[in-house]
């Protein structure tokens, strides 16, 4: 006689465990679109919703608040990554690992309601701007090294200047990892002895959807709490992201992001050039200047120099003219004697006049 077969009897918690067991086999994870309803926050730790479809499905999510990294509300639209389980109480829920917006609309809502929170927040607020130096000798710089819009940065900075000291980080601009590799890539640049002087991200064009990356809030926190400054060349012109809002420079592109950063040697040089053949002649004309003035003051110092030569040779001309009046062959040819000898009665004299010496004898001497 054939034996019957009999069911397995579990017990709840074991009935439990079996079905969790063959969950994690078959969907170790699983990512599910659909729009949120019965959103809410338990405690500033839980984070419970549903997601539904317009076929009034609906399954219930758990994930604690650290997890949700962009702000969503009921009727956003989004995908969520979790793990399918049955909870003790029976009740089957997804444990959500991540969740992100989907579609245009619930894009665009999530960006707004934490550019609202952050801008609240005084994150974006001007004050806050540092200026970006000159022309910087080390940059460091954050972006993935396969994609053009990091070799362009690349090419059109040693185009325009060169010689700069680059320190890259290679991360993924796209997907669920990527804002934690790039948030790990600022703090390790801030955390060097040999600070670079500015820290550069870049991300060349994508869909609203891949540059979602840049709207994720502990990214953007992570931006705005660096000791070096930042600079921000994501997407194209059109583009505007959390992490450009936050940055203390905004590049409209990568390309643009290099010509923020260095000057063209081209143009300087160019501009030396003009300027030394613009100055050229207002130099030539100091010069002349000069030149005339020194001239004038050669000029009058000469002049100063002969007037004082004739003063003093005036001078000269006038002493040696009452010289030659006190000179006795002078005086003697004006009809004067010079007398020698000792004048008393009796003595001989000797008188000299202008033409003959005469020796005399005195006979009286009488006093006037």
């Amino acid at each position: 006689m054939e034996k019957l077969k009999t069911n397995p009897v579990f017990s709840v918690s074991d009935f439990i465990a079996v079905v969790n067991q063959t969950l994690e086999y078959a969907y170790q994870s699983v990512e599910i679109e659909g729009e949120v309803a019965s959103f809410k926050v338990n405690h500033d730790k839980f984070v419970f919703f549903d997601i539904k479809d317009g076929n009034s499905s609906s399954i219930g999510c758990f994930m604690t608040v650290w997890q949700l990294r962009v702000p969503i509300q009921d009727g956003m639209k989004v995908v969520v990554s979790a793990i399918p389980k049955l909870t003790q109480w029976g009740k089957f829920s997804l444990t959500v690992k991540s969740v992100r917006p989907s579609g245009e609309g619930a894009l665009k809502k999530s960006f707004e309601l934490l550019k609202s929170k952050l801008d609240s927040e005084g994150l974006f607020a001007f004050d806050r701007k540092r200026q970006l130096p000159t022309i910087p000798k080390h940059i460091a710089v954050i972006s993935s090294t396969q994609a053009a819009g990091y070799a362009d940065f690349i090419k059109i900075l040693n185009d325009r200047w060169g010689g700069v000291l680059i320190d890259v980080a290679n991360v993924q601009v796209q997907g669920t990892n990527a804002p934690d590799q790039i948030i790990r890539a600022i703090n390790y640049f801030n955390q060097q002895e040999n600070l670079p002087e500015v820290i550069v991200i870049i991300r060349g064009g994508g869909s609203a959807d891949d540059l979602a990356v840049f709207n994720d809030e502990p990214l953007v926190r992570a931006i705005a709490s660096s000791r070096v400054p930042t600079l921000t060349g994501i997407g194209h012109e059109t583009d505007e992201s959390l992490a450009d809002l936050v940055a203390d420079v905004r590049a409209v592109t990568p390309s643009n992001a290099a010509q923020i950063l260095v000057p063209d040697k081209a143009e300087i040089i160019r501009a030396a050039y003009s300027r030394v053949n613009s100055l050229l002649p207002r130099i030539s004309q100091l010069i002349n200047q000069q030149k005339q003035s020194i001239d004038n003051l050669l000029i009058k110092m000469l002049d100063s120099i002969n007037i004082a030569v004739n003063d003093q040779a005036q001078k000269l001309a006038n002493l040696r003219g009452v010289l030659m009046q006190l000179d006795p062959n002078v005086v003697l040819a004006r009809g004067y004697a010079l007398v020698r000898g000792t004048v008393i009665a009796g003595s001989v004299i000797e008188v000299e006049t202008n033409k003959v010496i005469i020796n005399a004898e005195v006979k009286n001497v009488v006093n006037k």
